[in-house]
């Protein structure tokens, strides 16, 4: 099958255990890979890289999204497709993507948006918030750009964007551990980005999202048809609103007190 003009773009910090699954998952078929390293890491990261063929940067830490738009800027190919270091392309998702190539649809829209599908302790999530999680991943070079708020990116498009049905798998959530780990480091973000926007955070946001997110993400969204792990991931989901409207209210009220 011959490789298609697409660059893959991945930032990445010390994924040595993880990184080969995104990179196999891509690497018969893209004609570029392209993985900008955190300056620090020293696991070897950059190593696993090379043996698919990756060409390897190393930059100091700015964000998300500047991280992203960096690695996106290296890329030499017509087509983007940013992809994490804990996913992977699926075996349909990587068949539909050749098949809107060989259809020539790239000529009609500027970018193509999938869903994602997070895979729980043991299990593929389906429904809550989790999913389909659906984002723009695959785009014409120049037409697209990352924004939003670090650490929650979110590729902005500038023409048509057309759903494809394929799926990324996403291997971040595979342990109670990670998740929770995930949530405070996402939070301390959250607090600084907060702070930067001179956002006010109240009461109400502190007490009322987290008991929403999980009514909304359990019984809304239907996820307690995935058995506990539906559980688990309501309950996260709560945990982590909490962390980070509580730890921004408090940083907001030790800023405001007087010295």
């Amino acid at each position: 099958m011959d490789k298609l003009p697409i660059s893959v773009c991945i930032i990445a910090g010390p994924e040595a255990k993880r990184i080969p699954r995104a990179l196999q998952s891509v690497q018969d078929w893209c004609a570029e890979i392209i993985v900008v390293l955190n300056e620090e890491v020293s696991d070897g990261t950059d190593e696993v890289a090379s043996r698919f063929n990756a060409k390897i940067f190393r930059e100091p830490w700015k964000g998300h999204i500047a991280q992203k738009n960096s690695a996106a800027a290296k890329a030499s190919q017509p087509w983007i497709l940013g992809l994490d270091s804990d996913e992977a392309v699926s075996a349909e998702l990587r068949k539909e993507i050749h098949a809107v190539f060989a259809r020539g649809d790239i000529a009609n829209f500027a970018a193509f948006s999938f869903p994602r599908c997070t895979l729980c302790c043991g299990r593929w999530i389906r429904h809550g918030d989790w999913y389909p999680d659906r984002g723009v991943r695959l785009w014409k070079s120049g037409q697209a750009s990352w924004g939003g708020v670090d650490p929650h990116d979110k590729l902005e498009v500038n023409g048509r964007v057309k759903p494809l049905s394929g799926e990324l798998e996403h291997h971040s959530m595979e342990s109670l551990d990670a998740i929770v780990l995930k949530a405070i480091r996402y939070s301390d973000t959250f607090v600084q980005e907060t702070r930067r926007q001179k956002r006010r955070i109240s009461r109400l946001d502190v007490f009322g999202r987290p008991a929403w997110r999980f009514v909304r993400s359990y019984l809304i969204r239907l996820g307690f048809m995935d058995g506990r792990q539906g559980y688990y991931v309501a309950f996260i989901t709560a945990i982590y609103t909490f962390l980070r409207y509580a730890k921004a209210y408090e940083a907001q009220q030790n800023d405001s007190a007087p010295l």
